[in-house]
């Protein structure tokens, strides 16, 4: 009996202990488990202190250590840098391209700082007789309308397609009404009177029922007025070729591209495709217009409208008869060669210009050809002079310019690919001899500028052509 009540006081002085106190606890020594309680105390304290010492340090220390790494890895990246230019013998060539390795790219500033628009003098619809028509009707009484309030009429009518309606039915365009028109497609600070007065111009000149040859205009705009809007648009007579990331100086309020610029594009698009009943731009006129889209698919704040500036381009191209078109492509092809430096801005010109069609491709291939004869700057005449040229080069040569090379060969491919000329057996057989020099004599472990360009270009195309050379 004594022992069971032994057993069972065991029992509960276990069950009395905590889990940690029971697996270290003698059941000989009580003094031995206070003291272990004590100094469990002490340890909480102390692991206390030492995590507010660490918080401490935290503070203290890590942004002037982390600071010290980065700048212990910037000087291990440029000693490296110098090792390599040092090992590959390379420190005159990587010096005079180190600022082309990934920062080369294009970009025009096309349009500075705008100055103050000069709308077309005389546009005042106080002349008109349409209003006049609407002022002196008897119901005019239930509207109160008057000269004063005139314009915010008619710029109702034109919001809402029913002034070019008015126009269809009688047949007949004012003087006054069109300029008026035009001034708020040029110039309007509003984007919808810009919108709506474009759409006005649209229906009118594309008006093509049978009964279009009846409708009688009265003033129709010139290409000088366009250009003279292009000019108050800040638009740039002189090319200013700009790095890459480079910030516009002067006020952001008056500098270009401005809004307007848009409805200036689509106007003259539509005034290349109804040549045939309003001939609105001359032949050299026309000229000058493909110029100045190709100058515009330069400036990357542009880039938004390269749809619209793709359907003008055709527009203006498709404009010329069949024998105006020939002399036009060498003068437009020549004139745009000599206006870009033989940069990747050279490359963004002959890309811009749209081939759907043999005209495009035409353009596209003379053009790639007048930037190549300038790339040279030696006289050739035919593929095969500018391919055994390029075939010469000694791209393995640490000299060599690789960043030329890749200008040439995009623009070989492009004159070639758009030629609408078939092309020579001989001049096939020198393109693949260059390409393969191209892409078997640059390693793919060379860090010269523009060489895995050159290579990469190079092998796709000719994996791509599918001849057998």
């Amino acid at each position: 009996m004594a022992g069971t009540l032994a057993a069972a006081n065991m029992e509960g002085e276990e069950d009395d202990l905590l889990d940690f106190e029971f697996l270290t606890t003698n059941n000989n020594a009580p003094a031995n488990k206070r003291r272990k309680i004590i100094g469990l105390d002490d340890l909480l304290s102390d692991l206390k202190e030492e995590h507010k010492t660490k918080q401490k340090s935290k503070v203290v220390k890590p942004r002037k250590q982390y600071k010290l790494d980065d700048d212990d890895d910037d000087k291990t990246e440029i000693s490296l840098f110098k090792a390599i230019k040092k090992i590959d013998g390379q420190n005159g060539i990587l010096d005079e391209h180190d600022s082309a390795i990934g920062t080369a790219s294009w970009g025009s500033l096309v349009f500075g700082a705008q100055r103050n628009p000069s709308p077309v003098a005389h546009s005042d619809l106080g002349c008109s007789k349409m209003l006049g028509t609407f002022l002196n009707n008897e119901l005019n009484s239930l509207v109160d309308l008057s000269m004063e309030t005139g314009e915010a009429f008619v710029k109702g009518l034109l919001s809402n397609g029913w002034l070019s309606k008015l126009v269809l039915k009688c047949g007949h365009l004012e003087e006054s009404i069109a300029k008026w028109a035009f001034n708020q497609l040029l110039y309007s600070s509003e984007e919808s009177s810009r919108t709506f007065a474009c759409e006005f111009w649209c229906s009118i000149l594309l008006y093509n029922e049978v009964d279009a040859a009846s409708i009688k205009i009265d003033w129709l705009p010139s290409y000088s007025l366009l250009n003279d809007a292009l000019e108050s648009f800040g638009y740039l007579l002189l090319p200013q070729y700009v790095a890459p990331n480079e910030e516009l100086t002067g006020s952001s309020e008056c500098q270009g591209p401005p809004s307007n610029i848009i409805s200036w594009i689509k106007f003259s698009s539509i005034c290349c495709q109804v040549r045939s009943r309003h001939q609105m731009f001359s032949v050299s006129e026309t000229e000058e217009l493909i110029r100045v889209m190709a100058r515009l698919s330069l400036d990357q704040r542009l880039l938004g409208l390269s749809s619209i500036m793709n359907e003008s381009l055709i527009s203006a191209i498709n404009y010329f008869t069949d024998e105006e078109w020939d002399n036009s492509c060498q003068s437009v092809a020549k004139s745009l060669a000599e206006r870009v430096p033989r940069d990747l801005n050279c490359l963004r010109t002959v890309e811009c210009i749209p081939s759907v069609d043999s005209r495009g491709k035409q353009l596209k291939s003379a053009t790639a050809f007048e930037v190549l004869k300038l790339c040279f700057q030696e006289k050739i005449d035919n593929a095969q002079d500018a391919l055994t040229l390029l075939i010469s080069t000694a791209v393995k040569d640490t000299s060599c310019d690789l960043f030329h090379t890749y200008i040439c060969l995009v623009l070989v491919n492009n004159w070639l690919t758009f030629e609408t000329l078939s092309n020579d057996p001989g001049t096939d057989q020198l393109w693949g001899t260059f390409l393969r020099k191209c892409s078997s004599q640059i390693s793919s472990n060379d860090v010269r500028p523009y060489a895995q360009e050159v290579r990469n270009r190079a092998s796709y195309l000719l994996k791509g052509t599918g001849n057998d050379w």
